[in-house]
């Protein structure tokens, strides 16, 4: 999508998202969540506007995520 200068022109409007475009993004914001250490059964119940929320802040997800995690289960990782 580019915004090259038929979009400076005033009577044009802004590209219109496709809904294959936003699964698409859903789908990789879910899987950062994945990646960040969030159950991927857990990511799958989450509402959209959740996903991107936590996305936003990914060194607090982290942060939730090693508190919620039994000790035992920290040292045998490290």
């Amino acid at each position: 999508m580019g915004t090259g200068r038929t979009l400076n022109k005033h009577p044009r409007t802004r590209p219109i998202k496709s809904p294959s475009e936003k699964r698409r993004r859903s789908k990789v914001q879910r899987a950062r969540l994945v990646k960040l250490g969030v159950d991927a059964d857990t990511v799958a119940k989450m509402q959209p506007e959740n996903v991107r929320k936590l996305i936003l802040k990914p060194a607090k997800v982290k942060k939730s995520l090693v508190d919620k995690v039994p000790k035992v289960l920290v040292d045998k990782a490290v």
